[in-house]
């Protein structure tokens, strides 16, 4: 069974114990999709009200945005675990002789790059479901607007826990340009989107001050 099917109680439990996956970056996805789907819930909540008729398409629009993230979001679970495997299965290799140094280096390099790829891909959806969170703030029902900022707070964490992912696997990176590279577009991104995420937060908390 895809780790996205099993039951939060399945899900909790392979997490809290000593199995390699799901891991935070399995778990940054999961968090990731759950604040998309808030965001989204507010969406449901807004379309065939009268109040809200002149921005029902805009609504629906983003919906149908929302409905993709989640979706992609959940299947980066698996295959946050998919490419990790490879590395933990590096970390065992034998490096008694040069040869077997070497192989292993090789291997590793390569492994540490492809563990690096699913982090960032959340990441990067994680951004998008923050610009559609500000949309669904602005446009939303009022009555359900504190879902946003839970949502928001969701995806936020979400970036970050995604971002550490990246960062421990750059780190052990003999090719420091190509670290490098990532580093800084995951710090960009962290950057940009907690700023954005804590003034969504803060629009959000000031409505009921």
């Amino acid at each position: 069974m895809e780790m996205y099917r099993q039951t939060c109680e399945e899900f909790v439990e392979v997490l809290a114990s000593k199995a390699p996956v799901p891991g935070g970056g399995g778990a940054s996805a999961l968090v990731g999709a759950v604040g998309m789907a808030l965001g989204n819930m507010v969406g449901s909540l807004t379309v065939g009200k009268k109040k809200y008729a002149d921005v029902q398409e805009d609504i629906l629009a983003l919906k149908g945005k929302a409905d993709v993230l989640q979706a992609e979001l959940l299947r980066l679970i698996d295959k946050d675990a998919e490419m990790f495997e490879p590395l933990s299965k590096a970390y065992g290799l034998p490096k008694n002789t040069e040869e077997e140094r070497a192989e292993k280096a090789r291997i590793m390099e390569a492994a540490l790059k492809d563990a690096c790829s699913v982090p960032m891909e959340i990441m990067e959806k994680v951004c998008e479901a923050i610009d559609l969170l500000e949309e669904f703030a602005a446009k939303g029902t009022a009555i359900a607007i504190s879902d946003v900022g839970v949502g928001v707070s969701c995806c936020r964490a979400a970036l970050l826990g995604a971002s550490l992912n990246v960062f421990i696997n750059t780190k052990s990176m003999a090719d420091r340009a190509y670290a490098e590279d990532l580093n800084e577009k995951a710090q960009t991104m962290i950057d940009t989107y907690t700023a954005k995420a804590d003034a969504i937060f803060a629009d959000v908390q000031g409505r009921f001050r």
